[in-house]
């Protein structure tokens, strides 16, 4: 019987954690190198900066707990839908002891180097964060699980005079808590999620928020109809399908009413010179509240500093005292060389965002390195249980020539659905990404097989994409995966009340009917 492979792992935040777990599921030998002194990456709050990217003090997540848990480890039903990053990692710390990963971490250990050896397997360089004593060990494979949120993004040489602001000015990655803006007037750059969190939670201090936009932005509430959360409502395969078979002009301009129906986008200065479906949207409850009580205001692009002041492209001028740049992060892995990966802008070459065609072997994988419209620990956890299959043997790539062809083409895909910037380089739709890459497993749902359980059918068509649904098949099946689908809305209000929630009525037999027979059609359409 030959030992177990190796598995180097660095990172421990959400995608280096259901990498270990993944690891001893597949009967491997993980070893994590985690440059801190604890789990959770970016989920770990920290007063003092910290390397990476790091939540502020009021992080709450944009996705809703039943659709970023991990597969087989449910959140529990008393935690509220949308978590505070305190409760995350609490479920992060579950999620450790309950499989036993700790023993499988080294904190305070920075990787250094990544090198292939002739005979296919890796040589790991490390340092101690504490004493600086460098070590070589030798792995199998390698999983690279520190996300895309690797550098602040600080294009100071875009805004003319700012090295003679006389003001204070710096990255949202610096920011914790609002306090210390009392009185002040605050100029927010960039309506990415962070730029709308801040300009909201700092115009409750400042003595006046100004936020700047130079394309503007769709705004989605994390509430939505009847008061589910919103991805419960949206992700789901029928809705997918819908977008992929119909118009995009259709798509953008359904989409684009219904958001309008909240709030005017362009009366509040915020319409965006694309279409709906040509960026990451921003999801904010409460930036239209906060403009239309003059908390914040919207302006344009900045063109200039001064030392006091800023001036916009319409030539308006306010004084500022605080200038905060949330303008994003750049990923790149220093310890791997450019004739492995090379970064430029924000891109790389990568199949199915995860595999270099530059390693022969496929012993070198990269998890949660994407940007998705929805939750990335269910995809880093898919993510795992192929890499880990390849890593086996178990799983073939297809040839590098057929791998380049694709990446050439999912650059092309993306090109086409959104306008030209670093931020859309890793984008991918969460419903379509999931699906394809358990396809390589062959876990993902198989309508033909559900058919014979016509209550589940419909949900997993027409009810949220959860993660539960790629465990109800293959490897790794997991038997409460069923129960947690059809019991998904019963958990969504446990929080909301304390009154004993009624069962869902029964389907009507004439819907079933109807739905069996649209299953075929899509089946083979699908």
């Amino acid at each position: 019987m030959k030992p177990p492979k190796k598995v180097c792992i660095i990172g421990a935040g959400a995608s280096g954690l259901t990498a270990i777990k993944c690891c001893n599921d597949e009967g491997l030998e993980p070893t994590c190198f985690e440059k801190s002194n604890d789990i959770g990456g970016l989920w770990r709050y920290e007063d003092n900066a910290k390397d990476g990217a790091c939540v502020y003090n009021s992080t709450v997540i944009n996705t809703s707990k039943e659709m970023m848990c991990y597969s087989d480890f449910p959140i529990p039903k008393e935690y509220p839908n949308y978590m505070h990053n305190v409760k995350i990692m609490e479920y992060f710390r579950s999620y450790a002891e309950r499989f036993n990963l700790l023993k499988h971490i080294t904190f305070n250990t920075s990787v250094v180097s990544c090198e292939p050896m002739e005979n296919g397997q890796w040589v790991i360089k490390t340092c101690d964060e504490k004493t600086k004593e460098e070590k070589e060990r030798i792995f199998d494979a390698v999983l690279v699980c520190i996300g895309h949120h690797a550098q602040p993004y600080y294009p100071l040489d875009a805004f003319p005079g700012i090295e003679s602001f006389g003001g204070e000015y710096f990255h949202s990655h610096e920011y914790r808590k609002p306090h210390r803006f009392d009185g002040k007037r605050v100029l927010v750059i960039g309506v990415g999620n962070s730029g709308g969190d801040l300009a909201v939670e700092i115009s409750r201090h400042a003595k006046q928020l100004f936020l700047s936009t130079r394309r503007g932005c769709w705004v989605l509430n994390r509430v939505s109809d009847n008061g589910m959360p919103l991805d419960v409502n949206v992700t789901t395969r029928a809705t997918m399908l819908a977008a992929n078979y119909l118009p995009s002009r259709f798509v953008n301009y359904i989409a684009e009413k219904q958001v309008n129906a909240r709030f005017d986008h362009e009366m509040y200065g915020l319409k965006p010179k694309h279409r709906f479906n040509g960026q990451h949207p921003t999801v904010n409850d409460e930036i239209p509240n906060c403009i239309l009580c003059g908390r914040i205001i919207v302006v344009k692009n900045v063109t200039k500093f001064n030392k006091t002041q800023a001036v916009f492209e319409d030539g308006r001028t306010e004084d500022i005292d605080v200038v905060i740049f949330a303008t994003g992060y750049r990923f790149n892995y220093p310890f791997l060389s450019e004739s492995i990966l090379k970064v430029e802008n924000n891109r790389c070459r990568l199949y199915k965002h995860m595999w270099p065609s530059t390693v022969e072997n496929n012993t070198l994988a990269f998890i949660g390195g994407i940007q998705p419209l929805g939750a990335i620990n269910p995809i880093s956890e898919i993510q795992c249980r192929w890499a880990l299959r390849v890593f086996k043997g178990l799983n073939v790539l297809p040839n590098v020539k057929e791998r380049e062809n694709s990446i050439d083409q999912q650059i092309s895909k993306m090109s086409e659905l959104y306008y030209e910037s670093p931020r859309h380089t890793i984008q991918v739709n969460y419903v379509v990404y999931m699906d394809d890459i358990a396809s390589q497993i062959q876990v993902k749902p198989n309508f033909i097989k559900l058919l014979a359980d016509p209550k589940l059918f419909v949900k997993v068509l027409f009810g949220p994409c959860t993660p539960y649904q790629y465990r109800l098949h293959g490897v790794g099946k997991w038997q409460e995966a069923r129960h947690m689908i059809l019991t998904l809305k019963d958990r969504v209000r446990y929080p909301l009340t304390s009154k004993q929630q009624q069962k869902e009525s029964g389907l009507p037999i004439g819907f079933i009917v109807f739905i069996l027979i649209i299953s075929i059609l899509f089946y083979y359409l699908y």
